[in-house]
């Protein structure tokens, strides 16, 4: 078996710095970067491929709303034209940092409430699906499964790469729980570990409301600017290895 581990990274803006990106990046095989309107700017967007180079990271682009006050995490009333502008635009920047340096770019994955719109509205899935395609209809894109996004894409005909989130929540419809409710978050390294060995081993996990729900993944996201970021995925690391499951890009 094998499973890639991915992180939100790159989210660093002029002198603030957010998360621990150089001990993160070594314990991961693919990066979500954050392409400056969520998050990030040029310079960090260098530093971040710098460090992707001496680590041996796959690099993802990471689009977002245009909300670096929310950091990407406030639905904003954007309509589906303007969601296909803000993804490509966003792609082609980082593209072009990718290409200075002769990295491909490996994957294409929403940020935040761009993410989470996409798993519910099938034009704002749609949007982000045709982008995708138009850049480059090689390039996989990252989605919840059972959802307009997963439904789009491959309407459109992208490859899909499935994607669970061992430091989430989930409800019992498959989707994340919102964010402030009661176990949305996991804090615990090892709890983190213990639900990405179930998720990848069982094909599934407990929900915040009862019950189990069934989870398909070929990616394990872990959020980059958790405070625990470093030491979750260390332990989902060693507890993916010590069950004899590869970490690898798709």
């Amino acid at each position: 078996m094998q499973i890639d581990l991915n992180a939100d990274a790159g989210e660093s803006f002029g002198h603030w710095k957010l998360g621990r990106d150089e001990e993160l990046f070594p314990l991961i095989s693919s990066v979500n970067v954050a392409c400056g309107f969520h998050a990030g700017d040029p310079l960090t967007i260098r530093r971040t491929l710098k460090l992707a180079q001496q680590t041996g990271v796959a690099v993802g682009a990471h689009p977002g709303f245009p909300d670096r006050v929310g950091f990407g995490r406030r639905e904003l009333a954007a309509s589906p034209d303007e969601v296909y502008a803000d993804v490509l635009y966003q792609v082609g920047a980082l593209s072009a940092f990718l290409k200075v340096v002769q990295m491909p770019l490996h994957h294409i994955k929403a940020h935040g409430a761009l993410y989470n719109r996409a798993t519910q509205h099938p034009e704002t899935a749609r949007a982000i699906a045709q982008a995708s395609r138009d850049f480059d209809p090689a390039i996989p894109l990252v989605v919840l499964p059972h959802t307009p996004l997963e439904a789009e894409a491959q309407r459109l005909g992208l490859r899909t790469v499935a994607e669970a989130f061992p430091e989430r929540g989930y409800s019992r419809d498959g989707r994340l729980a919102p964010r402030g409710t009661p176990g949305a978050w996991i804090h615990s390294p090892a709890e983190a570990a213990r639900r990405a060995v179930q998720m990848v081993v069982r094909g599934e996990v407990e929900a915040v409301d009862g019950g189990m729900v069934p989870v398909r993944c070929q990616t394990l996201c872990i959020h980059g600017d958790n405070p625990n970021a470093v030491e979750i995925a260390r332990a989902i690391r060693e507890a993916l290895l010590a069950e004899g499951i590869q970490i690898q890009t798709y």
